[in-house]
């Protein structure tokens, strides 16, 4: 299964200057691939085109030759920066893990997650706990690509190899494709097998 952008353009309206412009990129099934660039060159914005969160100015996101399904679950999902933006405050976190499917008790336990936590609500949860929670929505969902956009980087340090830790070893447990948005090459190094630098819109092999 492949996951690609061909020749994609982006930009909010006319008037704007283009985000991204005639970016190619591609990430199979099996692989780690991080993308990487300074602030302002449209990682984030790349990360929701490619989980089809934003339609694109021109070129295609494609996923086995063929666009993104527009009902049901993504075979793309993306967890973001910020988990309390993900994730709507008048539910009970129960509420929130379901939406994905039915509760895996497995990936729960994997990441941590106490079985009082499922009754209590987003802000009663710090925010590394919070992520763990989006981490583990997203794997029990079965899709079979992840794409983590600066997910740690509000986390302290022992937080984040926790999280990284769990997510590598189901994302080669389950085969799936691993794509890592980052400002940090270190990071891009530990968790991916190759890099894609978006300012200069080519693959770097590590």
């Amino acid at each position: 299964m492949r996951l690609e952008a061909n020749k994609l353009r982006f930009r909010y309206d006319r008037r704007s200057p283009w985000v991204l412009d005639g970016v190619d990129f591609s990430v199979s099934a099996g692989e780690r691939t991080a993308i990487v660039a300074p602030s302002g060159f449209g990682k984030s914005t790349l990360a929701l085109l490619l989980a089809g969160y934003l339609s694109p100015t021109g070129g295609q996101v494609l996923l086995d030759g063929a666009p993104l399904p527009k009902k049901g679950l993504c075979p793309v999902q993306l967890i973001y920066q910020h988990p309390e933006r993900a994730i709507n405050p008048r539910w009970r976190l129960r509420q929130v893990l379901e939406e994905s499917g039915s509760l895996d008790s497995a990936v729960l336990a994997s990441f941590g997650i106490e079985a009082q936590w499922l009754d209590r609500f987003p802000r009663e949860l710090s925010g590394g706990e919070l992520q763990r929670f989006c981490v583990a929505r997203a794997l029990m969902s079965g899709a079979p690509f992840l794409i983590c956009d600066e997910i740690s980087t509000m986390l302290d340090v022992i937080t984040q190899a926790q999280i990284w830790n769990r997510i590598l070893a189901e994302v080669e447990k389950r085969g799936m494709g691993l794509v890592a948005v980052t400002h940090n090459m270190a990071l891009a190094k530990r968790v991916c097998t190759r890099v894609f630098d978006l300012e200069k819109q080519e693959y770097m092999a590590l």
